[in-house]
């Protein structure tokens, strides 16, 4: 057997060092082994590995710090979480589904890295998705190490941004939108693409018109670095010069390395239905752990005999991990609806009829609301396309933008540029940016210019924000504020500036939606969304940010709604409307025209917030009049009024006197000349007309 000299060194890399490296290979070998193995005698239920990418990773943790710099992998990157100083037994506690899963708590299938202590960002499944918060986390980095005083907010000088993912995911628009702003910022933020060859059984060559290295040539100030992932040497060597590129803080680089996928991509995959025998093969030669093992036996790091024992000593510790982690508790079923949100501690205190300041509109509301949090809150940053006033070239002359709708005019001037900036016209990378920052610790509010456009958005918001805390069991948060100007009412606005769609975001577990009517709801609901540790859809309707009804006295500093507290707008006996938004202006217009015309008492109940919603306030009510109208601008077809009424039926059947009916929008987009917007969107007479039929009952 070879004996290895303390302080030896192989090609200036410590024998120590190669020997543990090659010992970590092939441990994480062994774990895919030992994965395909218990899945087949179902106790483990999915599997997906990280071999081929071995050598690769290896190097590149060497001068990776955890708990220092940030981390956004992607599923293969089993062995770079063993070089960070995650265990066997911790990845198998996944695998196997066990509630001391570290990362997940048995929520996440193998491989969803998340390991807070070690700053391992939670990892979701959409491919590339990843990329636009790990920039979001690379610029957090930036504006705390700036600001040490910032609470649970902690960076380091010399950070960087990890953020891995295969050549298949660079076809994903989001992996672009996150290069745009890492280069145009000049962000610390390393790119790994781990080049197999294969988008499952797509091949590269029909992914792209060239390799990723040189389709992203023309990004200024992106260090693009092209390699053999396969051999350790080269690896070790090219990566620690990104690395220390990045960690410099010039700017992000690129790494494109070539690596072998030996495995099919899952164990819902058969890589020999696509791939020739002779490819195979050829994968199979330039393996790295035998190509790393042929090095150093060459090199006379070890011999044959001691490579042998080093990979049957591997096997060893993943059985006995296997068996530890095939002995750990399972989860129990009653705990899954922990961790979906958790509601920050806010009373709601009535004000007095003279209290207050000034008599504000809504759109008013929400600007002051905005200036009075971010002067007490330095994490509070707000962006979006054209929030902020101008470029600070020409501040001082212009009167400034402050947003399409001026909710956000003086920020910039009131707190600079760095807390209230412009971003690209990329809704995405709006959202995404925000996760990142979120995870950091910041309370980013990113604005989408109209809900009509939030759709690019929906991959961040759904599957990156809103999952982040369930899918980490909690060991992650995303408070973030996503101020959206939604609806219609607004003469000429057309399809897609007068669309409404909560119902959609209603549907997404883990996210809050608060959709006030009136200027003290819309300050205290602002002031509360700021106080949540999960994501806020903040829904602020166009028509009401001027409207004279929509005024109060702009309320105290403690003044705050609670997320899922409605509101009685009007007292009465006879029909119950529940409604929210624009509606609620029209509620009460109708709730008036019936008790003139038909002597009918109309209570109107403005929910204020739909996720929660308040449903004891519904019951209470209903269960009074015994008759129940859904209001909504939405249309009718699966809109939230169908939740609200499905859920009246349900529970309070036996306080019913009448069918629960609903008034909404005609399953129609909303058309641009008025009779036609008129005709779509629900009307004063419509909601009498609704009101009437059931007070007839």
């Amino acid at each position: 057997m070879t004996q290895t000299l303390e302080g030896s060194t192989h090609r200036g890399i410590p024998h120590e060092e190669l020997i543990d490296d090659f010992t970590l290979a092939c441990i994480s070998r062994a774990l895919d082994d030992r994965e395909m193995a218990l899945q087949k005698q179902s106790k483990v239920f999915f599997q997906i590995s990280g071999a081929g990418h071995e050598a690769l990773l290896l190097a590149l943790a060497r001068n990776l710090r955890p708990a220092y710099d940030w981390f956004f992998p992607y599923y293969r990157d089993r062995s770079l979480m063993l070089g960070l100083g995650i265990t066997p037994t911790e990845i198998l506690l996944q695998a196997v589904g066990s509630s001391e899963d570290p990362a997940s708590g048995g929520r996440q299938m193998p491989c969803h890295w998340g390991y807070a202590a070690k700053n391992v960002v939670t990892q979701s499944s959409p491919t590339g998705s990843q990329c636009i918060p790990a920039v979001g986390c690379a610029e957090a980095s930036r504006y705390i190490s700036r600001r040490p005083h910032l609470p649970g907010c902690t960076a380091q000088g010399d950070e960087l941004t990890y953020v891995s993912l295969g050549e298949g995911a660079t076809s994903e628009g989001e992996f672009w939108e996150s290069l745009n702003t890492a280069c145009t910022l000049h962000l610390p933020v390393l790119f790994v693409v781990a080049d197999n060859g294969y988008a499952i059984s797509v091949p590269s060559s029909d992914q792209s018109p060239a390799p990723i290295s040189e389709m992203v040539a023309g990004f200024r100030g992106l260090d693009v670095y092209r390699f053999d992932g396969r051999d350790y040497f080269t690896a070790r060597r090219e990566g620690a010069r990104a690395i220390a590129h990045v960690r410099a803080g010039v700017g992000p680089g690129l790494i494109h390395a070539t690596v072998t996928r030996p495995y099919s991509h899952s164990a819902a995959d058969t890589q020999s239905k696509y791939r020739s025998v002779e490819e195979l093969a050829d994968e199979a030669e330039h393996d790295p752990i035998l190509q790393l093992q042929r090095a150093l036996v060459q090199a006379g790091v070890l011999d044959e005999a001691r490579a042998e024992e080093i990979k049957a000593e591997a096997k060893q510790v993943v059985a006995d991990a296997a068996r530890e982690a095939l002995a750990a508790p399972r989860p129990d079923p009653l705990t899954v609806t922990e961790q979906v949100y958790v509601l920050p501690e806010v009373k709601e205190r009535t004000l007095d009829p003279d209290e207050g300041g000034d008599v504000v509109a809504f759109g008013e509301a929400i600007k002051r609301t905005l200036h009075e949090q971010m002067d007490a809150d330095e994490r509070i940053r707000v962006f979006g396309e054209d929030v902020a006033d101008a470029r600070e070239q020409v501040l001082s002359n212009v009167e400034g933008k402050g947003g399409v709708f001026g909710t956000t005019h003086g920020l910039q001037r009131a707190f600079g540029i760095a807390r209230c900036f412009n971003t690209p016209l990329a809704e995405a990378n709006i959202i995404g940016r925000a996760v990142g920052q979120a995870i950091r610790g910041l309370r980013p509010a990113p604005e989408i210019q109209f809900f009509d456009y939030i759709w690019p958005a929906m991959q961040q918001i759904k599957s990156e924000a809103a999952t982040i805390r369930w899918r980490s069991n909690g060991a992650f948060t995303c408070p973030t504020v996503m101020r959206v100007p939604i609806g219609g009412y607004l003469t000429g606005g057309s399809i897609w500036h007068s669309q409404c769609g909560e119902s959609i975001f209603a549907h997404v577990p883990g996210l809050l939606i608060a959709f006030p009517s009136r200027a003290r709801d819309a300050a205290g609901l602002l002031r509360t969304a700021f106080r949540c540790e999960d994501p806020v859809l903040f829904l602020e309707h166009k028509h009401l940010l001027r409207q004279p009804y929509t005024k109060d006295p702009f309320p105290p500093s403690d003044y705050f709604v609670p997320f899922g507290k409605g509101d009685i707008r009007k007292a009465g006996d006879d029909v119950t409307i529940v409604t929210y938004g624009a509606t609620v202006e029209k509620s009460l217009k109708a709730a008036a025209q019936l008790e003139a015309e038909d002597g009918v008492s109309v209570e109107v109940i403005d929910l204020r917030s739909l996720v929660p919603w308040d449903r004891e306030l519904v019951a209470e009510s209903v269960g009074r009049t015994g008759r129940a109208l859904v209001v909504h601008e939405d249309v009718l077809t699966c809109g939230f009024g169908a939740e609200v009424a499905a859920w009246v039926a349900d529970e309070l059947f036996s306080d019913l006197d009448a069918p629960v009916r609903r008034v909404g929008a005609k399953d129609t987009c909303v058309a641009y000349e008025p009779s036609l917007e008129a005709a779509i969107l629900p009307q004063v007479d419509d909601i009498a007309d609704a009101a009437r039929s059931l007070a007839s009952y």
